[in-house]
Order: C-alpha cells, then structure tokens, then sequence
C-alpha cells in the first residue's frame, strides 16, 4: 500500500471521528491502567460494568491495596482470569506506592514493571493518559492492518512496528483508536462489513463481502 493510500484512510477515519478515546471508562491515569489490565481477554463492556462498582470508593492505589486481593476479587469474579488479575492489580497498587509516590510512570519501561503490564497495556496508558503517539497492537489492529494492507505483519510486535514507521505523522495519536474502532464494529473477525465500510475502496483485502 502506497503512502497516499494510508493518508486517505486515516484522513477519512479521521472525519468520520474527529476524537476518538478508549471506551473503558475512568477519571485517572491510575484507573485507566487498571481497566486496561482487566480488559485483557475480556470487552471493554464487562470491564466498565465491574470498574463501576468498585472505582468510586477504591479508585486510587492506596483504597485498592486496601481493599486487597479478594475483597478486588469479588468485584472482578464476571471478567475472565479474575483472579490473576486481581493479584497483579493489587501488587501493581503496591508498587505503585513503593515506587512511583502512587503516580503512574510515564515511561514505557517502568509501566511494563508493573505485574500484569505488558507493551500493549503501556502503550494505551500512554497515549491514552499521557499523550505520547503510541500504538497498541490488538487483535483488532493486527486483523485491520493485515487485511486493509495498511501494515501487514506477522505478530503484533511486527504490526507495531510497521504502523509506527508508515503512518503519517498527523494522525499518530489517534491512529490506534481508530484502528480498533474500525476493527470492533466494521472490520469485524467473520464477515467483514464492507458495504457499510468509509474505506472499502482504499482496501486491499480480496475477500470483500457483496452485503
């Protein structure tokens, strides 16, 4: 895909959403980071239905820590590897205080020192929370890269990689969320759909679907 091809897609994207954000829901970067840990494996929807109950009164990591393991374990048992994620939530909340003052670190290597943080997760903390022009590679931006041909890659690591080097830089920030976006609600896994799709010309994918 040639580089004024990428330009459209991400100028009609843009259009079609001026501001994008995250649809986890959180007032903190230190609630993002949570959500973004307990999102992994699980929708963003049963993220915010348990974040709800629980953020209001231990939205910070010292209330969390407080609450502990089991007591976040119950909040968090309708979101898959609950318990897993409990642990490195509160270990994370630990750290946090040890380490940081309870402040999220705004750098890559300290987020992924976090129990349960890996590339993905800092890379939506920071752009997301901190403004950095990150991409966070999913499985919807691996499948929308790959089959739009925008940043066709073998792993996701790859993918991210890629769109770093190949999208024009005016469009970094928000790049990842439109991607997902793209991926959740268009570009779906199945059956793409493609007539409803603002950049199906654009496309490189073969298999487009007729309705």
């Amino acid at each position: 895909m040639n580089a004024a091809k990428r330009r459209e897609i991400f100028a009609r994207l843009q259009a079609a959403n001026p501001h994008p954000t995250t649809e986890l829901e959180y007032q903190t970067p230190f609630q993002l980071l949570i959500a973004v840990l307990l999102s992994a494996q699980a929708t963003d929807k049963s993220v915010n239905l348990a974040t709800r109950k629980f953020f209001p009164e231990y939205g910070t990591p010292q209330a969390l820590l407080d609450l502990g393991e089991e007591g976040l374990a119950q909040y968090i048992k309708t979101i898959g590897l609950y318990r897993t994620k409990a642990k490195n939530a509160i270990a994370t909340c630990r750290l946090l205080l040890e380490r940081h003052g309870g402040e999220v670190p705004q750098d890559r290597a300290s987020l992924e020192a976090l129990p349960g943080v890996g590339r993905k997760t800092a890379n939506v903390v920071l752009n997301t929370a901190f403004g950095q022009p990150t991409i966070a590679v999913d499985t919807h931006i691996f499948r929308v890269s790959n089959r739009t041909g925008i940043a066709p890659g073998k792993n996701v690591l790859d993918v991210e990689l890629k769109l770093e080097k190949v999208i024009p830089r005016d469009f970094v920030q928000d790049a990842h969320h439109w991607l997902i976006l793209h991926g959740r609600y268009i570009c779906v896994a199945r059956k793409p759909k493609c007539p409803q799709c603002g950049i199906s010309d654009l496309c490189e994918f073969k298999q487009k679907t007729a309705a």
